[in-house]
């Protein structure tokens, strides 16, 4: 059984997790929405349903790549000396 520190703590990373999904589905939205639908009507067309798709992967492959970077220097700075933790909260 964990402590209560690290249950609230874990808690806490899979709220940051949904949060930053959230993010993620409404910033991806509202981008390839505005770039590969000019005029929304009813349906959308071959080309708008290509486009969407594309957008997305592209949009959701750049998020990957900026993410795992960004993980990576936090990990980096936190292992050097008087660097903080990953998760923020010293441990």
């Amino acid at each position: 059984m964990e402590d209560p520190k690290t249950h609230i703590m874990n808690q806490i990373r899979q709220e940051a997790a949904v949060n930053n999904a959230r993010s993620l589905i409404t910033k991806l939205n509202g981008h390839c929405f505005e770039k590969c639908i000019p005029t929304p009507s009813t349906s959308l067309s071959k080309r708008e349903e290509g486009c969407l798709s594309a957008c997305m992967e592209k949009y959701m492959a750049t998020w990957n790549t900026v993410s795992r970077v960004y993980i990576a220097q936090i990990q980096k700075t936190a292992g050097q000396p008087g660097g903080e933790a990953l998760d923020g909260f010293g441990v």
